[in-house]
């Protein structure tokens, strides 16, 4: 039995909660000691002292960690199945799991060590109704604040020990997992693109979200079979929207096509008001498959200049002889139209998403540096610079947009 009673005798870490930790002192209650950092953002929360978590943002309150990880970062990324709570969240800077770690060392000191039961026995992570998950990549605070992260301390464990814990090892770990250093936490591999040729024919065992390399008409010895302008208002405001937001944005096109000259002109965008998580609001946006890596946004600092890169790719379909084979995404060159003024319409969908975005957590944050003498504002009016019309008595109107902009974040 544990010092002070019986609570430690048959308690699994699936029973220590916030509020065990609270009440044994390892936590105490206060505003803004719990963190999240995944993909580039950061959620910051309050510990109450019954145990539940309070999202500053936006007055949100979750009952566990694992609930609120999972919010959030179903925002950034809906396709997240768990959040990884004890393992994302941190109380001052420091992961959840290991103060749970610390309660079971003091209550529990012949209780296996903690790593070994998460390899083990992954079920045992989940606390108090928690889905059960499996570590993840995240971002590390640590890194992001310039400081070396503070080691758990850990026992020195027997040859045999360790020989059972690399066999839990292997049965937890999915296959390509890259251990990396010794003393370094599990990370996946990143998706890489694969050729097309490896592909083969349709499988509905492989991922749909699998990409692929985009082929160039020239590498298969045939030339481009159609046409394609598209117009510098319909780039401005595609370009715009992509800038408003770290997470993933969609969108459709609309325009003529010309079958006398098998000429494609896009004449118009339709910007998707959509928030990544949001289940209702993501049905009714078509989702397309993703043939090709994408480029990873506007600010991905591989661009040496202001201006966003847009890739325009086709996938031509399989030949009638084979046509359970997959399509072959292909490069598609684009001519480019430069409009005489802005049409209301691009202008009132730029207010909308504006609007639309205010006060998200993934909104950028316009005032703060993208480099080291230009902001997020600079960044965006200096990419969208060759994207806008020759009549400069719009100028005016676009400034008021980027005033709408720095008010909103």
């Amino acid at each position: 039995k544990a010092a002070g009673g019986t609570r430690g005798a048959v308690l699994t870490r699936r029973g220590i909660t916030l509020r065990v930790l609270l009440r044994d002192g390892l936590l105490e209650p206060a505003r803004g000691v719990l963190s999240i950092y995944y993909l580039g953002k950061k959620f910051v929360g309050d510990l109450g002292a019954d145990g539940t978590i309070t999202w500053q943002e936006t007055g949100q309150v979750f009952n566990s960690p694992s609930a609120w990880a999972t919010h959030c970062k179903r925002l950034v990324n809906p396709a997240k199945k768990s959040g990884c709570g004890w393992a994302s969240v941190r109380y001052k800077g420091q992961k959840l799991d290991q103060y749970k770690a610390a309660w079971l060392r003091k209550h529990q000191p012949n209780a296996p060590p903690a790593e070994e039961v998460a390899l083990c026995c992954p079920q045992s992570l989940a606390s108090e109704g928690e889905e059960e998950e499996m570590p993840e990549d995240e971002e590390e605070e640590a890194t992001r604040e310039g400081r070396a992260p503070v080691p758990e301390p850990t026992a020195t464990k027997k040859p045999e020990e360790r020989s059972k814990k690399q066999q839990c090892k292997n049965l937890a770990e999915p296959a390509g997992t890259d251990h990396g250093p010794p003393g370094k936490r599990l990370e996946s591999k990143p998706r890489v693109p694969v050729r097309y040729c490896t592909l083969g024919t349709r499988d509905s065992a492989r991922n749909p979200q699998t990409l692929v390399e985009v082929t160039s008409f020239a590498a298969i010895n045939k030339f481009q079979p159609f046409n394609v302008a598209i117009s510098s208002n319909v780039l401005l405001l595609l370009d715009f929207h992509s800038h408003l937001t770290r997470s993933e944005v969609v969108g459709y096109l609309g325009g003529r096509w010309d079958t006398n000259t098998q000429l494609l002109t896009v004449l118009r965008a339709f910007p998707c008001r959509t928030r990544l998580g949001d289940a209702e609001a993501a049905g009714a946006v078509e989702e397309e498959p993703r043939f090709s890596p994408p480029r990873p946004g506007p600010y991905y600092h591989g661009n040496p200049g202001v201006e966003s890169k847009i890739a325009p790719f086709w996938v031509m379909p399989p030949p009638e002889q084979r046509p359970n084979d997959y399509g072959i995404p292909m490069d598609v060159e684009v001519a480019y139209i430069q409009d005489g003024f802005l049409t209301n319409d691009v202008l009132q969908e730029m207010t909308l998403l504006v609007e639309f975005y205010k006060g998200a957590p993934d909104l950028v944050k316009f005032q703060e540096l993208w480099s080291q003498d230009q902001t997020y504002l600079d960044k965006l009016k200096g990419s969208l610079a060759s994207r806008t019309p020759k009549d400069q008595s719009f100028t005016h109107i676009l400034e008021q947009i980027y005033s709408l902009l720095k008010l909103s974040s």
